[in-house]
């Protein structure tokens, strides 16, 4: 057994260009898998059938791993057979037939309105801070992703019309609408404010940091972990919080599963739909509380 692990790791690392770390994460699940078939008296690769899998499989549930460890450990074991399936050693894929294991999907973390009004209320009036409370209100206001915002140009907004232009997932560009309170905030931006951060007339990026620059990803979440701090709001709030709390609020006010799912920009609804169940869940811990016949 140990042989046809090394030579699968070898396979791994020289025909898929494998990290160091994941490889280490599949030796790691076939140990266990090499050592709970030698546990049990099954010497012979080609002895192993679908069956001594599932009892492998409910032998890691009772040990109280994870779902999404034992989804990537049946993973493992799927891919480790069809290898040695390829090389001729066994003449079936055992793993073939295995039920994947479906954890539980975490609710994502979100601010309620009156979070987002002390967060959306904490920067000062310099101009970093009104730059940051213009970049927090877009977040807020369009639930665009991180990625989005900090390609962003100057030449896709429109204030006018109140609109952004998105480049999203896989450059699919799409028209984001912004309220009337965050047009203004956005023309005062780019009219007072961005004028005097900028060091070069080159850059059109819409945002633009102290030195000058566009925002990265880190640079942004510093920035809201800044606010974060400083708002004394207790939860872990990233910039895909705003993402999270825009979807959540327009759900929970009656919008549109559809107009929602098209201003996030998702292209399955299903991922969508996750915030109709936070949106549910809130309902069904407020009618525990306040029901009286609890």
């Amino acid at each position: 057994m140990d042989v046809y692990v090394d030579e699968y790791i070898t396979f791994l690392k020289i025909e898929k260009g494998l990290s160091t770390a994941s490889l280490n994460s599949y030796r790691q699940d076939l140990k266990h898998y090499s050592t709970y078939l030698a546990d049990n008296e099954i010497r012979s690769i080609d002895k192993v059938d679908t069956e001594v899998l599932i009892q492998f499989i409910k032998f890691l549930t009772e040990k109280s791993l994870s779902p999404k460890t034992i989804s990537r450990t049946q993973s493992t074991l799927r891919n480790f057979h069809q290898f040695l399936l390829n090389q001729n050693i066994i003449d079936m894929n055992p793993a073939i037939k295995l039920t994947a294991v479906r954890g539980e999907k975490k609710l994502p973390e979100y601010l309620t309105i009156e979070e987002m009004e002390i967060l959306l209320g904490t920067p000062d009036n310099s101009l970093a801070g009104i730059r940051d409370s213009t970049l927090m209100e877009v977040l807020y206001a369009s639930g665009i992703r991180v990625s989005e915002l900090i390609s962003i140009k100057k030449a896709d907004v429109n204030t006018e019309m109140g609109f952004i232009r998105v480049s999203g997932k896989g450059s699919k560009e799409r028209i984001v609408p912004i309220t009337d309170f965050v047009a203004k905030k956005l023309n005062h931006y780019i009219i007072e404010v961005r004028p005097q951060l900028l060091k070069s007339d080159d850059n059109e990026d819409l945002f633009i940091t102290n030195r000058g620059r566009g925002f990265t990803r880190q640079g942004l979440w510093k920035t809201i972990k800044k606010y974060e701090l400083l708002s004394g709001i207790r939860k872990n709030i990233t910039p895909h919080t705003f993402r999270h709390s825009f979807a959540t609020h327009l759900i929970e006010n009656g919008a549109d599963l559809r107009a929602v799912q098209e201003m996030l920009g998702h292209s399955d609804i299903s991922t969508t739909q996750i915030y109709t169940q936070i949106s549910t869940t809130k309902i069904r811990e407020m009618y525990k509380q306040f029901h009286p016949r609890k």
